[in-house]
């Protein structure tokens, strides 16, 4: 799955609804990370992009919408972005892949966007 963000349009969700929006669609570790950044609206666009791209590497012809904090991202020590899947999402890639399966995340951006790749693997 792939999805790309317009970061302005993170920039204008967030000046509208402010913790409204963030706190529905991110996760507590998510927030931390992106409010600690000088790129803000950068690192929130990414992880939005990111959500997405997993939601459409898991999707299959009927399936419905995943819960927004059920898919989150993370960075590794080494500063690789991982997804952490939870509930619904996690369940769904059960159902797909196996208890085995693997979920590849590639992540950057240049202003104004920001694009997110999810691979789902067995």
């Amino acid at each position: 799955g792939t999805d790309i963000c317009d970061i302005r349009r993170i920039e204008t969700l967030i000046k509208k609804f402010s913790t409204r929006f963030t706190h529905k669609v991110f996760t507590l570790q998510e927030r931390a990370l992106c409010e600690s950044r000088m790129q803000c609206a950068a690192c929130y666009a990414k992880r939005f992009a990111a959500k997405e791209a997993c939601a459409k590497a898991l999707a299959s012809r009927d399936t419905p919408a995943l819960p927004w904090q059920s898919v989150e991202t993370r960075l590794a020590p080494s500063g690789k972005p991982e997804i952490i899947l939870q509930g619904a999402a996690h369940q769904r890639a059960l159902d797909l892949a196996g208890k085995n399966y693997r979920l590849f995340i590639s992540l950057s951006d240049e202003y104004p966007y920001a694009i997110a790749y999810a691979m789902l693997q067995t």
